[in-house]
């Protein structure tokens, strides 16, 4: 018997088909899931802020106009008196009397206060007491050297007479020895007589003149000695005037604050004397306009509804605290209730008006000096850092000469909270 082979279990291998793999859905899929990333992340960058986040309702921000530029600049200027005089004491001691107050008005001459020095009068005392005794030993030197030239002249004169008599006789005798009544003996003693007379005159001349070059030089240095101690009593006299304080001009009062018995000193100021009637204003400028305020340059000032001309008289270079000063004075009428330390606001011209590139004057021109500003950007949201070129300015305006053009936005309020920031992101 033939044993048949057993068939093996069907596994349904025949049944089965490759299918291919569908690999384009895929990436159609990864396709479009990287695009939503990337729009995703786009509109997340769009989000993130760049540079200092800033809000806007912070912001002062103007436009950059092709306009006018009005060449002034508006200062604040305080009022002064035109002529004022300070009062100095040139004396120390102790107020004794006050006849004025702060405020009033004086004469020339008035009398302001009195001082108490009891040194100054002893000092004066003093004075006058060398004075009478130089003068005394004037007077005594000039009565002796009188005395002592009416002795001598009356010695002149007897010597003098002498002199004339021995000469007749010597003359009387020579005629008479020539017809021979005297001896040649008495002849020879009338000439020696005669001589002798005329020697005691010439010594006596001598003696006068060699006096009279001692005694004249001692007379004119105590002349001039006492012509000192005249200088010096007036000085002294003066210092004790000074005791008495007087006004050496007529005006009004001021920073006078004087009290009986305080003490003094010399050289304190105690006040000014002001020109009532007439002023000044002093204005500090930005030292900016230092090369473009000078003496000449016209202005005005506005008082109660008024407009008052006035013009640069003085400008002071040196630089204080960034800023110089400049004196204004009216060049015709004043303002009839102006009082001294009154502000007023002075427009001064400095040029021209002019067509130019302009942008509104704000702090940002001190805080970045005008070489740079913050521009927007198209959709104002963001500033950008960018420098600049200006020139002129004025308290409206700064000329921009480069870096803007008309129509830029620009972040016209302070820049000192930004510190170094290049960009801003403005939040709305």
């Amino acid at each position: 018997m033939s044993l048949k082979p057993i068939p093996a279990p069907a596994t349904g291998a025949a049944m089965d088909t490759i299918v291919p793999r569908k690999r384009g859905r895929k990436l159609v899929i990864s396709g479009t899931a990287a695009v939503l990333l990337l729009a995703l992340g786009a509109t997340l960058w769009q989000q993130i802020p760049r540079g200092l986040r800033v809000e806007r309702a912070e912001l002062q921000i103007a436009a950059v106009q092709q306009g006018v530029f009005r060449d002034e600049l508006v200062v604040r200027a305080n009022a002064e008196p035109l002529d004022s005089v300070i009062l100095d004491s040139v004396e120390s001691g102790r107020i004794e009397e006050v006849f004025v107050r702060d405020g009033d008005v004086v004469n020339k001459g008035q009398l302001l206060f009195r001082i108490a020095n009891p040194q100054r009068n002893l000092e004066l005392l003093a004075r006058q007491a060398e004075q009478a005794q130089q003068l005394y030993n004037l007077a005594n030197l000039r009565l002796a050297q009188e005395s002592d030239r009416s002795t001598r002249q009356r010695r002149l004169d007897e010597l003098a007479f002498n002199l004339e008599q021995a000469r007749k006789r010597h003359a009387r005798n020579e005629r008479l020895a020539a017809q021979g009544f005297i001896s040649p003996v008495a002849l020879e003693e009338s000439r020696d007589a005669f001589e002798k007379e005329a020697r005691a005159i010439a010594l006596e001349k001598r003696s006068a003149a060699a006096d009279s070059q001692v005694r004249t030089p001692a007379l004119s240095q105590l002349e001039k000695a006492i012509g000192g101690l005249d200088t010096g009593l007036q000085l002294v006299q003066a210092t004790v005037d000074a005791l008495v304080v007087r006004a050496p001009v007529a005006g009004r009062l001021t920073d006078f604050r004087m009290q009986v018995g305080e003490s003094i000193v010399t050289g304190k100021n105690v006040g000014r004397i002001d020109d009532p009637g007439h002023f000044k204003l002093a204005a500090r400028i930005d030292e900016f306009y230092l090369n473009r305020v000078a003496s000449g340059r016209p202005g005005s000032i506005e008082h109660e509804g008024r407009r008052y001309p006035v013009q640069i008289a003085s400008v002071y270079p040196q630089i204080k605290e960034g800023r110089f000063l400049a004196e204004l004075r009216f060049s015709g009428e004043q303002p009839a209730s102006l009082r001294p330390g009154q502000s007023l606001d002075a427009q001064l011209t400095l040029g021209q008006p002019a067509r130019a590139l302009v942008l509104p004057a704000g702090p940002w021109v001190g805080d970045s000096g005008g070489a740079w500003v913050y521009v927007l950007g198209p959709d104002g949201r963001t500033a950008e850092r960018r420098a600049v070129r200006t020139g002129r300015r004025s308290n409206a305006q700064v000329e921009v000469l480069a870096g803007l053009r008309p129509g830029d936005q620009v972040i016209v309020s302070s820049y000192a909270a930004f510190g170094q920031s290049t960009a801003l992101s403005i939040s709305q």
